[in-house]
């Protein structure tokens, strides 16, 4: 014997203001399931994306000349995230304007992770240089992870009068505003180094900008300026070739490449600590899932005991840090930049 199961509506008879007030509630419900529904396909989406991540060439544009840190330190993690990745990555160079033209080149790019920019610390050091800058580098790119820092190292000429820091410091202040230093250019990273050097040690030294770091680094071998703050990484060839004294590290600890220097802290200036640092960013609007890919993947390649090596061999050293993490450092190293330009008077370009 069948049995059938009736069912009966009763519908609700509503009136008036609470039948506007019922048809509105029942529609910002509906709306906001669909909101929640639409967010969560789009981050399903976003993450599916992310783990199929990437399919084809990844480009690394560097905006710095072949040789640089950041080239360095670009080519050697493009290595191995070719290797883990099983796709290509390649770098590639557009120097030009202290980075603006290469870092411009990446802010118009699809935000798809496929284009990123490998630059060095001029990046927090530009915005305190130049009047304008062509996009906005607290919201135009988003920060992914830091490659590593090397710091500078003070060198003069091994022949030269000044035998150690001290020596340069008591002849700057016998003769304020008369010695030399040198530095890759006006408003480079190491001409703010050595400016922040003058004002912390309170020394007034004549400023002697040269186009890049083999330039001044000759001259400063020659005597004819007195110090030059020189990447570790840049200057490592000379300093084996014993033509080069180093009065000091600025790094806060001493470097693991060359431990026998004293840091310029330990040297009566505790609180000195400045580096030169690299890292990688992509364009804005790249997802966030696919932003956490890349720096995952990047602190892991950090593990690879070729780019331990290497990073020793070029005195880098690796820092992992979330995106986040980054990010906040990045903002830090700005404000450090801007005081210093202004301190030193230096006229944005």
């Amino acid at each position: 014997m069948k049995h059938s199961i009736h069912t009966r509506t009763y519908p609700i008879k509503l009136s008036g203001l609470n039948s506007l007030r019922t048809f509105t509630l029942l529609t910002a419900l509906s709306s906001i399931c669909a909101v929640a529904m639409l967010s969560a396909l789009a981050f399903y989406s976003a993450s599916a994306h992310a783990q199929n991540y990437p399919t084809r060439t990844v480009k690394m544009i560097v905006p710095l000349t072949p040789g640089s840190g950041a080239d360095i330190a670009g080519r050697l993690v493009a290595k191995t995230l070719t290797e883990n990745w099983k796709q290509p990555v390649v770098i590639e160079n557009r120097p030009g304007a202290g980075g603006v033209i290469g870092t411009g080149a990446v802010v118009n790019a699809e935000p798809d992770g496929y284009t990123l920019l490998v630059q060095s610390a001029s990046y927090a050091a530009n915005p305190a240089i130049y009047k304008k800058l062509p996009y906005d580098p607290l919201k135009s790119l988003t920060d992914v992870n830091i490659l590593g820092l090397t710091p500078y190292v003070m060198i003069t000429a091994a022949d030269g009068p000044y035998g150690s820091l001290k020596d340069l410091v008591a002849a700057a202040k016998a003769k304020p505003g008369e010695i030399t230093f040198a530095s890759a250019g006006v408003g480079s990273s190491t001409h703010l180094a050595a400016e922040y050097f003058n004002q912390m040690v309170g020394i007034k030294l004549i400023h002697v900008p040269y186009k890049g770091s083999p330039e001044a680094i000759q001259d400063t071998l020659q005597g004819r300026t007195a110090f030059y703050m020189a990447p570790l990484d840049t200057a490592i060839g000379q300093l084996k070739g014993g033509k080069l004294r180093v009065l000091g590290v600025t790094s806060k600890v001493r470097s693991e490449t060359i431990p026998d220097v004293p840091t310029i802290a330990e040297q009566g200036y505790p609180n000195f600590d400045i580096n030169l640092w690299f890292g990688v960013w992509a364009p804005a609007a790249t997802p966030a899932a696919i932003i956490q890919k890349i720096n995952t993947d990047i602190n892991r390649a950090m593990q690879d005991p070729d780019i331990k090596a290497a990073y020793a061999k070029a005195g880098i050293r690796a820092n992992p840090m979330t995106p986040d993490e980054f990010a906040k450092f990045v903002r830090a190293e700005m404000a450090k930049y801007q005081k210093i330009a202004k301190d030193a008077n230096i006229e944005p370009q």
